[in-house]
């Protein structure tokens, strides 16, 4: 069995493609105790017997405004070594002409950020996302994918 988690969340990983760069969907926590917080994905909890895909959907519409139609791709999750928490993430296209605002009273910032920008300033424990999102996304933007090096 594996290892209880003291919290489980689920969120999407939304992207679009920019002047041939790739941009991704992060907000930042609000609170003046947040100020100095890492950004990360728009997650949060499942409601009793909600599918984590679900609960992806729900809160990215709850925490930004955008509705998230079609399909997702699961991107596994990440561990918070600290916390313990469990993140589960799934990626999709952002919606065309998406215009993400902080739809809640949990976020004071929701941008669309530049890969290699939003890699510095993403919860240091979901980076491992962006990697996932980037060998997701080779084949789309013509790179070779690097080989699997974490088991």
């Amino acid at each position: 069995m594996p290892e209880p988690r003291a919290k489980l969340s689920a969120g999407t990983l939304l992207y679009r493609f920019l002047a041939g760069t790739v941009e991704v969907l992060l907000v930042h926590p609000a609170g003046n105790y947040n100020r100095r917080a890492p950004w990360g994905i728009p997650k949060g909890a499942p409601d009793p017997d909600e599918v984590l895909e679900e609960t992806a959907r729900r809160e990215t519409l709850e925490e930004t405004g955008l509705h998230v139609a079609g399909p997702l791709v699961d991107l596994g999750h990440v561990d918070y070594t600290r916390s313990k928490k469990r993140v589960h993430a799934f990626a999709a296209p952002a919606p065309e002409g998406a215009l993400p605002r902080c739809a809640s009273w949990e976020v004071d910032k929701a941008e669309f950020i530049e890969i290699t920008r939003a890699r510095r300033i993403i919860h240091p424990d979901q980076a491992a996302l962006l990697d996932r999102l980037q060998r997701h996304l080779a084949p789309e933007l013509g790179e070779v994918q690097p080989e699997k090096t974490t088991a």
